[in-house]
């Protein structure tokens, strides 16, 4: 009788989880049920269903259905807003862990999320498509904390600069996007995690600036990074400092600038949008990231964490590399992707999810620096980033 219990209390906390994340899209947050209009309502309620708060990038829409048929698990896709500073805040203090299963988050703040006890680790017994990673991805920093698997490297790729070559020509330096001559037609991310790091690449590359690491500044380096920025923001070298996926895509559609740093899937939206728009590979190097899944405390408390390691391992078994690949250029890091393909010609070209690895493949080969959304001086980065904001 314990049992049942449980399960009806699970059940109940699952079905008043559901209603919050419910009003939550009604009061205009980035949610969606991804798909799952088609599905039984009773489906969509049932405990067999995650709820995934990930980046927005990390949605594949009305593909959440056939995910949902082919692995046995229905996702309800939230936007976390891929800043990870209030994601933590909400996890810590607020009431994500009552809502969301399984959390998409950049990586770097795993050591601070299992520290806080607001995520659990996984049993990779119950994930066997991890197996078929790619060994370099299961060897991305921070991945593990204390010998525990606390995330999973589901999707990798390395970032640059997003520009128009019937504009600028062929583009291969960060440099770009601080050239007097672009005043007022260049962008960055209003998010330190990415643009800090991509201006201490091109001071410690370019410049030759004193910096050791640009994905972990010390205290001075931040300090030259930051003030370095705040000069250029003052001339007016930027148009903005773009925040949030349809902000990026909208300032290429609109043709507001020449170049961004940005993410891949912006130049893919762009060319949808019959723009030519290309994808840097800069001389200095990419910003190397994985955008990992961690099981946050909330998916035990309810006793969901079966559903959720066999989300996990369906994220990994094809269909949802080949859809976001696809969609985003963005990679699962394993070769599940192109034999998911070869069985299902008619919907993917084994051809070009083969390309795609080999192009991200081909990032990693070269110079990489790694993203850290939760540097050592991260409150330093905070402060100096608001300091940015007000100048």
């Amino acid at each position: 009788m314990t049992g049942d219990r449980h399960s009806a209390s699970a059940a109940a906390s699952n079905f008043k989880r559901r209603q919050l994340l419910q009003l939550m899209a009604g009061g205009g947050a980035a949610f969606s049920m991804a798909g799952l209009g088609a599905m039984p309502r009773a489906m969509a309620q049932s405990p067999a269903s995650v709820a995934f708060w990930a980046t927005a990038t990390l949605d594949i829409g009305e593909k959440w259905a056939q995910f949902a048929s082919q692995v046995g698990v229905a996702p309800e896709f939230t936007d976390n807003g891929n800043d990870v500073g209030p994601v933590l805040a909400r996890l810590a203090a607020g009431n994500a862990n009552e809502l969301f299963d399984v959390g998409g988050f950049q990586g770097g703040a795993e050591k601070e999320m299992a520290r806080q006890g607001v995520i659990i680790p996984w049993d990779l017994s119950k994930i066997p498509n991890y197996e078929s990673i790619w060994q370099w991805a299961k060897d991305i920093p921070y991945l593990r904390q204390n010998g525990k698997q606390y995330s999973i490297p589901t999707v990798v790729n390395a970032d640059s600069i997003i520009y128009r070559p019937d504009k600028l020509g062929k583009v291969d330096s960060y440099g770009v996007i601080f050239d007097k001559k672009l005043k007022g037609r260049v962008a960055m991310e209003d998010a330190w995690i990415n643009s800090a790091i991509f201006t201490a690449m091109y001071l410690k590359e370019s410049e030759n600036k004193p910096i050791k690491d640009p994905g972990n500044l010390s205290e001075s380096e931040l300090g030259l990074v930051m003030e370095f920025l705040i000069k250029h923001k003052k001339d007016g070298q930027f148009r903005t400092f773009w925040n949030g996926w349809e902000q990026g895509v909208q300032l290429v559609a609109d043709q507001e600038v020449d170049a961004m740093t940005g993410w891949e899937p912006i130049v893919y939206e762009g060319r949808k949008r019959g723009l030519q728009v290309e994808y840097a590979a800069p001389v200095e190097g990419y910003e190397g990231w994985g955008n990992n899944t961690v099981l946050l405390k909330g998916a035990g408390d309810r006793g969901v964490t079966d559903a959720a390691h066999t989300f996990v391992n369906g994220l990994l078994a094809g269909l949802y590399g080949c859809e976001l690949g696809k969609s985003r250029g963005y990679l699962v890091p394993t070769d599940n992707n192109v034999a998911y393909a070869k069985k299902n010609p008619s919907e993917y070209k084994p051809e070009e999810v083969q390309a795609l690895g080999d192009h991200v493949k081909a990032k990693f080969a070269g110079k990489v620096y790694w993203q850290n959304c939760r540097p050592d001086n991260f409150q330093l980065y905070e402060e100096w980033w608001q300091k940015l904001r007000n100048a």
